[in-house]
Formats: structure tokens, C-alpha cells, sequence
């Protein structure tokens, strides 16, 4: 391990854009296949490696939902939520902003408050137990159509769990039109909630703009196509409205070719206020501090610069402003002990 790879190991973190299914381990997905043997997913964790090798964005979403079909009752639910919970305080995360899909849950039999039980009482040990404040997004599975908008503003608005901070929209982007989605992100931001759909990860952006302008969006997910769009960038450097970056999901998925060609430094050199994320880590075959060590080679940091990365979530958050206090506080004491 590198002088860096330690420094990040050990650094204070928050993240904001990973997926609750899409952070199910090797080990929890395999138990979980050997619960329901009639599923197609490995129950060998060796063989999920290849599993997880995915052809295009296409494919991905193909493997992504045959892994959602694995949490077929609330029990499955609560383990997978605090075994995620348990691989982030590995990591040194504080804090995550956590994308859950309800309606995925619900539409295979699971009732609404069973969900939000089993989720919450993982949150709730996860807190007291593992010291991880876990925050969730109720996201709608665009490919499910206005149907899935319909249910998780339902649920979202109607049983709004304490946890729940934020409103997504995620799946495919092509054929799925953001603007449709606009009367059920009204009701979800009319009820308190803040606005933080995927864009521009496999369209252009075009998708970028009617994230911001149908859905109100406060932050992008992903937002990789922003750098096509000098107006675009400007716009977000300005309004400083966060992209939601997740380098290696971005190949994984092929939505960039390679590393080398990602967006991530031209968004930085825009002002743009950037966080680093891990997305679906298992199933990428990477974790937040991975991440953290290629966002460090493809922007040239040093311990400093990545402190200040690490305070880019901070700040793009959903927490309060002490509890953001307290965390940055954290960044900066462990960056000077350091030194």
C-alpha cells in the first residue's frame, strides 16, 4: 500500500451516490442466491466476478434487476442494508446518502411498511453500532415507466421515513425522458424532499439540462456528458449544483471508454463542484476508497487535495450544518495529524 493508499484508507468520508442493491457484497448476494435457488444469479462469490463483467449499460441493468430479485422479504431487506452499512465503516464513511428503489420491493410482494421498517431499523443500528449515519434517496426506476414514478412518490410522501432526505430517478436514460417525471418531483420537493435524478451518464447533455429545468434537480448523478456543453458547465459551476461522479461505474458501463478519457478534470478546471462516488461497488469491482485513488491519479492529488475532495461531499450533502461542521472538522484533524 502507497503512502496515499493509507492516507485514504483512513480518511473521513461521505458519499452520495451509491445504490443499495448495487452495494449487496459477493458474500451477501451468494447467500442470498442460496435462499432463492430459483434465481440465475451464482451462488459460488467467485463465479459473481464474472457474473459482473457487463457487455454494455444494457447488460448491466439486466444483471442489476436479477440481483433485485434476490430481496423478496423484509428480512432480506434489513440484512442487506446493515451489511452495506458494516462495509462502509470499513472504509472510514461517516455518512452516505443511500439510493433505495422501493417500488422494486414492493411490486415482488413486500408491503410498503415492512420496507420501511426493515430499512430503518437498519439505520438505526448502523448509527449505534457501526457509527455509519445512513440518509436515504427513494429513486424511481425509469425503465418501470410512469407507474414506479406513481408508487415510490407514494410511498416517499405518504410514509416518509425519517430518514429520507432526497428524490432520484435512475435506470436507463435513453428512451426514458426525464420531463415525464416532473409531477411526481414536484410532489416529492412539495413535501421537503431534495431533488437528485441520474443525467447525462449514457445521454448527452441535453438530459442534463431537463434534470434542472422538469425536475429541479439540487444535484446530477453522474453527469458525465456535461463537459460537451461549455454553457451547461458554466451553469453548474455557478449555481453550484454538485455532479454525482463515479469513475469506474462510467467504464464498467461503458459509458466513457477508458479512465483516461473521463471527464472528471475538465469538470474540475469548470469550477464545477464534483464528489467522488462508488455507484454500485461490488458489482464494479471497486469500493469508495478505490475510487478515491483514481480520482487522486486523474486529477494529480496530493493528501490535501483529496482532504479537499473529501469536504466537496461534505459540503454537497444533506446533512445539517453542524453535523457538516463536525465531519469537515474530522477531515481536516486527521489530514494534520497526517503531516
Amino acid at each position: 500500500m502507497s503512502d496515499l493508499d493509507a492516507f485514504i484508507a483512513g480518511l473521513p468520508k461521505a458519499e452520495l451516490h451509491v445504490h443499495h442493491v448495487g452495494s449487496a457484497s459477493p458474500r451477501i448476494v451468494s447467500e442470498l442466491a442460496a435462499r432463492h435457488p430459483d434465481s440465475a444469479v451464482p451462488t459460488d462469490p467467485e463465479a459473481l466476478a464474472d457474473y459482473f463483467t457487463f457487455r454494455d449499460f444494457a447488460h448491466f441493468i439486466e444483471v442489476y434487476l436479477s440481483v433485485v430479485d434476490l430481496i423478496r422479504d423484509a428480512e432480506d431487506v434489513r440484512l442487506l442494508t446493515y451489511e452495506v452499512a458494516r462495509d462502509m465503516a470499513r472504509q472510514q464513511i461517516r455518512y452516505a446518502e443511500l439510493t433505495l428503489t422501493p417500488f422494486s420491493s414492493t411490486r415482488r410482494g413486500i408491503p410498503d411498511a415492512a420496507y420501511v421498517e426493515a430499512i430503518e431499523d437498519a439505520r438505526k443500528a448502523a448509527e449505534s453500532e457501526l457509527g455509519v449515519v445512513l440518509r436515504w434517496c427513494f429513486d424511481i426506476p425509469g425503465e418501470a415507466g410512469l407507474e414506479a414514478a406513481e408508487e415510490t412518490a407514494r410511498i416517499a410522501c405518504d410514509l416518509q421515513p425519517e430518514g429520507l432526505v432526497s428524490f432520484g430517478l435512475g435506470g436507463p436514460e435513453i428512451g426514458v425522458p426525464r420531463p415525464q417525471f416532473k409531477p411526481y418531483f414536484d410532489r416529492a420537493r412539495a413535501a421537503g424532499l431534495h431533488s437528485v435524478p441520474h443525467a447525462g451518464e449514457t445521454t448527452g447533455p441535453g438530459t442534463i439540462w431537463d434534470a434542472l429545468n422538469d425536475l429541479g434537480a439540487e444535484r446530477i448523478g453522474h453527469g458525465t456528458s456535461a463537459t460537451q456543453d461549455p454553457r451547461l458547465l458554466a451553469h453548474l459551476a455557478e449555481h453550484r449544483i454538485p455532479l454525482e461522479v463515479c469513475p469506474t461505474s462510467n467504464i464498467a458501463t461503458r459509458a466513457v471508454r477508458t479512465l483516461e478519457e473521463h471527464p472528471v478534470k475538465e469538470m474540475v478546471d469548470a469550477g464545477v463542484l464534483v464528489t467522488i462516488n462508488s455507484d454500485d461497488p461490488p458489482m464494479f469491482g471497486t469500493d469508495l476508497n478505490t475510487e478515491y485513488a483514481v480520482a487522486a491519479r486523474l486529477l494529480g492529488l496530493d493528501t490535501t487535495g483529496l482532504a479537499a475532495l473529501a469536504k466537496n461531499a461534505v459540503d454537497a450533502s444533506f446533512m445539517d450544518a453542524p453535523a457538516k461542521s463536525r465531519l469537515s472538522a474530522e477531515i481536516d484533524a486527521y489530514t494534520a495529524s497526517w503531516r
